[in-house]
């Protein structure tokens, strides 16, 4: 499972902006989770997941 979310978020070469419009939720969201002062649930997660998987798959 995804825990480390400013990880991926550098391995997908997206802002903290890019990704929160991804996911829906704010900018603000994204910064808490990176900074551990909250964590995403798990439908976010598995949207995080997705995004990696379909990032993946148009780089190859």
């Amino acid at each position: 499972m995804i825990t480390d979310v400013k990880k991926k978020r550098q391995q997908l070469n997206l802002t903290q902006q890019e990704l929160a419009d991804i996911l829906y939720v704010t900018r603000q969201s994204i910064s808490n989770w990176e900074n551990g002062k909250s964590h995403p649930n798990s439908d976010i997660l598995k949207m995080l997941s997705n995004i990696q998987i379909d990032c993946h798959k148009q780089r190859n």
